[in-house]
Formats: structure tokens, C-alpha cells, sequence
């Protein structure tokens, strides 16, 4: 009987990122608890784990640059799935600890910067102690031996999902603490390259384009290459190449498969006119909401002017 797959995803136990992979993951999963983006990654290259299961954007804060960057750092990977998950935080504390006991909050930076707003308003003496993870600050807290050691680690509450306070006994100091109750998190499943499924009509792709340095219109070539074919994108984040200042590649989601002609299509633009393209993966919309192909830019419209070529060039028509 084979083993079960393990999963690696950005823990500890409790997280909004074990949420979303309790979306897509089989039942029998043995789970990888990491301390970061980077370690749940690695899992996969390694060959430690299967699959990992990490956050890539927030409605609030937009890209999570860990992951953004990590996903092109090392050995390929690619994304083969996504999740949303609505983001509720609560401020939590160990018990017999008051609101008005809260002098430092930990939490992860985008939790943070969700629930600033209310820190400010209700604890505006409060100071920020950054956690790997929402949960990670939370379990710390639970596992402080004593009032000393609670101390020691220099906060005294935590923004947290109400899952991870239940979970680690804490109690909840105020509820509902975000400053945007809309707010939702998008995961990814991220695994090893292998063959490209069959697209689903309703599919997204990811990749990575670097432009070439200090060449004008760079940007506006690259675009070029998927409007001309019809692609519409649904997210561009630049982030910096990291070797000068001035340098920079893009992270863009577009609409589509990379097995459907028209994306095929830019990708070879994009292969021909940047220094850097890379694929981060094909995979079904979330929302499965179809794709809308502008006319003149379907598979079929690219196979019926490929064939008219042939003709031309066989002198079957002009």
C-alpha cells in the first residue's frame, strides 16, 4: 500500500494557510508544519513533501513577496491550484491577561497591517512584534512557561483567527479586529514540474518575465505580447531582481491555459523579446468562472490562419 502524501504548508497548526489546504487536500494527508514560506517550499524540491500549500495574495495587501520570490529563487516549481480564505482575527492573550494589560501585539506583517487601524484606536500605545506566522505567535504565548517566560517575549497578545486562540487556550481579548471584514487571502498549491493537465475552459496562469535593463518601451513590448493575442491579466506585481537597483521582473497572473493557442502565442513573444520567462504553471480558476475568448483569438481562428499560410505558401491561394 503506498504511503500517504505529506503536505507542506505554513504553520504552526492553526493557521489560515492549513484552512486552505484542508480545501484540496485528500484526506489521508500527512501534514508538514513550516516555519516559513521558504522551509514549505523547499519541502517540495527536496522531496520531502508532495505538495505545499502557501498564501500569494491578500485583497488588502496585495502579493506575498515570500512567496513570490521564492517560487523563482531555486529549483522550478509550479502552481497547480488556488484557494480563498475570508480573513476574521481576533486579539487573544493568555487567560487572566486584560486589554488593558497589552502593551506589544505579535502577528504576521499582512495581519498586522489589516488590524493597525483598530490597534491604533483602541490600544494606540501598543507596539508591533513581527511573527513568521499568525498562528506562530499564538502557540509561543500558549507555551510560555509562566508569567516570566509570557513576558520574555516581549508582547502580550496576538492577532490570530479565532481557530488558532481555541486551539493554543488562549482567551479573546476583542473580536472582529480587522479593518476590512471583506478581506480574503489567495493560496496556492504548488508542486514539482510534470506533464501540463488539460486546460478546463476556466483556467489562470502564472509566470514570471524579466525586461530587458534600460531599454525603452520594455514594458510596453512585453504588454504587447498579450494583448495582441487577446490575454487579459488579472494581476502584475513587479518585484526587484535583487543584483542593482533599477532592475525589475514581473509576477502576472493571465487568463487562460498554457495549452490554448492564443497563450501559447504570447508566450513565444514573450520567449523572443525578454531575457527572462518563466512558466509558473496552468491551473483552474477558483472562482470557475469561464474564460471569455475575444473573437478572432480562439484555438480555432489560430488553426484556420495557420492553415491559410499553408496554402500561401503552397501557391493554393493568394
Amino acid at each position: 500500500m503506498n504511503p500517504a502524501p505529506t503536505w507542506s504548508f505554513l504553520g504552526p497548526s492553526g493557521t489560515f494557510c492549513e484552512m486552505a489546504l484542508r480545501q484540496v487536500a485528500p484526506d489521508d494527508v500527512v501534514l508538514d508544519s513550516c516555519q516559513d514560506v521558504p522551509t514549505a517550499l523547499d519541502r517540495v524540491r527536496d522531496r520531502a513533501a508532495e505538495a505545499a500549500v502557501v498564501p500569494i495574495e491578500n485583497s488588502v495587501e496585495g502579493g506575498v513577496n515570500a512567496t513570490l520570490d521564492n517560487l523563482v529563487a531555486g529549483a522550478p516549481l509550479v502552481i497547480t491550484a488556488e484557494m480563498a480564505v475570508p480573513i476574521t482575527f481576533v486579539l487573544a492573550g493568555r487567560p487572566g491577561v486584560a486589554l488593558d494589560d497589552v502593551r506589544a501585539i505579535s502577528t504576521h506583517p499582512h495581519a498586522w497591517a489589516q488590524c493597525r487601524g483598530w490597534v491604533h484606536q483602541h490600544l494606540p500605545e501598543a507596539s508591533y512584534v513581527a511573527g513568521t506566522s499568525t498562528s506562530a505567535p499564538a502557540r509561543a504565548l500558549a507555551e510560555a512557561d509562566g508569567a516570566a517566560d509570557a513576558e520574555a517575549l516581549g508582547y502580550q497578545a496576538v492577532l490570530c483567527n479565532p481557530l488558532a486562540a481555541q486551539q493554543y487556550g488562549l482567551d479573546v481579548l476583542a473580536g472582529g479586529v480587522a479593518d476590512n471584514p471583506d478581506a480574503v487571502t489567495r493560496f496556492v498549491k504548488v508542486a514539482r514540474p510534470g506533464r501540463v493537465g488539460e486546460p478546463t475552459g476556466a483556467d489562470k496562469t502564472t509566470l514570471l518575465v524579466q525586461l530587458s535593463h534600460n531599454r525603452s518601451g520594455a514594458l510596453l513590448s512585453m504588454l504587447e505580447q498579450f494583448s495582441a493575442r487577446g490575454v487579459n491579466l488579472t494581476r502584475i506585481e513587479s518585484r526587484p531582481v535583487g543584483d542593482s537597483l533599477g532592475r525589475y521582473r514581473f509576477s502576472i497572473d493571465a487568463e487562460g491555459h498554457i495549452r490554448e493557442e492564443r497563450l501559447q502565442a504570447a508566450f513565444i513573444g514573450l520567449h523572443r523579446t525578454c531575457p527572462v520567462v518563466r512558466f509558473l504553471g496552468s491551473y483552474p480558476r477558483l472562482d470557475a468562472r469561464p474564460v471569455v475568448v475575444p473573437a478572432g483569438t480562439s484555438d480555432k481562428d489560430f488553426v484556420v490562419a495557420r492553415a491559410w499560410v499553408g496554402d500561401v505558401l503552397a501557391g493554393r491561394t493568394l
